[in-house]
């Protein structure tokens, strides 16, 4: 279920129930979303899209945000001419109980391994 006063600026997102394993999995197979992912669980609250400097062009980091947020891993909203980005960790929490927290262990420590 979507909010009743939804505005142009307000951007799509699956409610709890909606979240699907595969599409959580699929959005964080990728070495990109799985380091924006990485940088949102770190601080804990939200960035902006631009804070994120990916080696891909903005139309793929763009897309990337977008399967994040369409697969229900992050909430994106506006503030103001900024669109935030926050990790939704909650929901996914509840749903997948330790999933999340073993991805980004695993994630860490790959890094360190030179991954």
């Amino acid at each position: 279920m979507t909010s009743p006063t939804v505005s142009s600026r307000d951007l799509p997102h699956p409610v709890r129930d909606e979240i699907r394993l595969e599409g959580v999995l699929h959005a964080l197979s990728d070495p990109m979303r799985l380091r924006i992912v990485r940088e949102l669980a770190g601080v804990g609250g939200e960035l902006s899209c631009s804070h994120f400097d990916l080696p891909v062009t903005k139309s793929t980091t763009t897309h990337h945000f977008r399967v994040l947020r369409e697969s229900g891993v992050i909430r994106q909203v506006y503030r103001g001419t900024a669109k935030m980005n926050g990790l939704r960790r909650e929901d996914l929490d509840e749903l997948f109980p330790g999933l999340l927290d073993a991805l980004l262990e695993a994630a860490a420590r790959q890094v360190v391994r030179g991954g």
